[in-house]
């Protein structure tokens, strides 16, 4: 159910946001992707996970040494869904559609819309970013503060390149590893 839930929420969400986009006579393809080559961009998704898992480690060995009433959630509620490798595959598929693709397509619309409207790119990633972490407040508040530090370095990633290419692939594939993780570590 929960799957199908958030699979449904992403059509709807996409759909709302391209019906905006074409509404105000835009480009769909330019507000996500602008011009940038695809290959390129996916690579540098891929070369950003790295320091994406560095910078997780590091955020949270410091929330659990230096604020450790953050930590709050000790097992994720969403690992329930990891007891078996149908449940794996599924989520999987997932965070890789409703994490990666539309969260960053998301993001990128709400970003272009800061910096064309309001002219403000980056409070529109601070926005963005205390709005992405504040739903992830289920997993525990060292989450939700990770979660909003991914946000805003993937927020950055689009508003530098104008794609939103690399933090798709940057996104889903660290999804991707943290589920790959707590499967084969548990």
């Amino acid at each position: 159910f929960t799957f199908a839930l958030t699979l449904i929420d992403t059509v709807i969400l996409l759909s709302l946001v391209i019906w905006l986009i074409v509404r105000r006579g835009e480009s769909p393809r330019k507000v996500f992707f602008g011009d940038r080559p695809v290959v390129p961009e996916s690579i540098l998704g891929l070369v950003s996970l790295p320091v994406v898992i560095v910078l997780v480690a590091a955020l949270m060995i410091a929330i659990r040494t230096g604020l450790p009433q953050l930590w709050n959630v000790l097992k994720n509620p969403l690992e329930a869904f990891l007891e078996t490798q149908t449940g794996l595959l599924t989520f999987l598929f997932v965070v890789i559609v409703a994490g990666g693709f539309r969260e960053e397509l998301q993001r990128a619309f709400l970003l272009y819309r800061f910096r064309e409207d309001f002219g403000q790119p980056w409070i529109g990633v601070l926005i963005t970013s205390l709005a992405f972490g504040m739903g992830h407040t289920l997993q525990g508040y060292d989450a939700a503060i990770i979660t909003g530090t991914l946000g805003a370095i993937w927020g950055v990633m689009y508003i530098l390149r104008r794609s939103a290419v690399a933090p798709i692939v940057s996104h889903s594939l660290f999804n991707s590893a943290e589920l790959l993780r707590v499967f084969f570590l548990r």
